[in-house]
């Protein structure tokens, strides 16, 4: 009888064995790291995998890309963003690692405009500007998810009326697809009830060379461009679209990232290096090339296509000492972010492209990162 009994339930433990099995990743992270619960909703890691065996891990919490891997010259797998292996991380931390940024990406002056005749106060987190929508802006959010395929992931979320100070209840929803040329596709979609203001983008960090720990001054960038948006000392636009002839921010063709970002031009000694944003060329035309970079080490190459006017390139330079995946310190300019966008401080910015979003109005932006080997 004994025996009878036993192998029922050993049977049971094997089943039960392999359905809890957890699923090993080309990354390395470990889905169970991701499993919690913030502000009482849950959090998790979604797994995007192409006919290619490229790999991406998203988290619902801020919609953030935690890994990248994709393939270097010698067809090695390899991650090429910044971040961190467990949610606690990426909760605790004030960081934007591969955020989802909103309801506006980068700097309003003073955290303030006026929209229709009425002004709207928002946090000021930057020097007295608001910067990524707040302290408290899409990238804390838990975010909605579905995923309908292997490849693709849908994060929604309403952003209500007031939310840091924005008007307007914002319905937001964002569509990650990764293609079968080693591209991240990402999508956003909105519709509001009120006039409100939105620019949203990706924040990823992105380090191409393989070596972990290592800085990005080797990299070459080219940027579509033949105008930047120069700011004042609190990196505000002064509303000039200077033309990158003549300067060190023309990245026309690629250029070596340490062979500019410490020259002694103005614009580079206020923003500490590159951060700031280019008016591109490509006349919102997906199918135009905005950005180019390339790591020479691993072979890799990025590229960078958009729906959007412009692109903020920033080149790590208030990164300080930090411990990301796996125990890996990433140091000063240990990564790029290349953040595509509306200008900065736009609602105050008569001459440049509006960010108004009204009832009845669609919102679409689309940035598409686009992953190469290089000869």
């Amino acid at each position: 009888m004994k025996k009878k009994w036993m192998m029922p339930l050993l049977a049971m433990g094997l089943l039960f064995s392999c359905e809890v099995k957890e699923e090993k990743l080309v990354s390395g992270l470990e889905k169970e790291q991701f499993v919690s619960e913030t502000a009482g909703q849950p959090t998790a890691l979604y797994v995007l995998k192409n006919d290619k065996g490229m790999e991406v891990c998203i988290t619902n919490y801020g919609g953030r890309v935690v890994s990248v891997m994709v393939p270097d010259k010698n067809g090695k797998m390899t991650d090429v963003v910044l971040g961190y292996d467990n949610i606690a991380a990426y909760t605790s931390s004030g960081g934007n690692f591969g955020a989802l940024i909103g309801r506006y990406g980068n700097r309003i002056a003073n955290g303030l405009f006026t929209l229709d005749g009425i002004a709207y106060q928002l946090p000021q987190n930057n020097n007295g500007n608001c910067l990524h929508g707040g302290p408290e802006g899409y990238h804390t959010r838990i975010w909605n998810a579905v995923q309908p395929n292997t490849k693709t992931l849908e994060l929604t979320y309403l952003s209500k009326d007031g939310e840091a100070g924005f008007p307007g209840n914002l319905n937001i929803k964002v569509t990650y697809t990764l293609t079968d040329d080693n591209a991240l596709d990402i999508r956003y979609d909105a519709t509001t009830d009120k006039p409100t203001v939105v620019n949203l983008t990706n924040h990823s960090y992105f380090n191409l060379s393989g070596v972990g720990g290592s800085q990005i001054l080797d990299h070459l960038i080219m940027i579509n461009a033949d105008r930047y948006t120069p700011v004042n000392a609190l990196l505000i636009p002064t509303s000039e679209l200077a033309p990158v002839e003549g300067t060190p921010m023309d990245l026309r063709q690629l250029t070596g990232i340490g062979s500019k970002i410490d020259e002694p031009f103005e614009q580079l000694v206020l923003g500490k290096g590159f951060d700031h944003n280019w008016v591109l060329n490509t006349g919102g035309d997906l199918s135009r090339l905005a950005c180019k970079v390339v790591s020479r080490a691993s072979g890799i190459g990025l590229e960078v296509y958009t729906n959007e006017p412009g692109v903020q390139f920033y080149a790590g330079n208030f990164m300080t000492s930090e411990k990301g995946k796996f125990g890996i310190v990433y140091p000063h300019r240990g990564a790029l972010c290349l953040e595509t966008q509306h200008y900065p401080d736009s609602p105050n910015q008569p001459g440049f492209p509006s960010t108004v979003l009204r009832p009845g109005e669609k919102y679409l932006s689309r940035c598409i990162y686009k992953f190469t080997v290089e000869p």
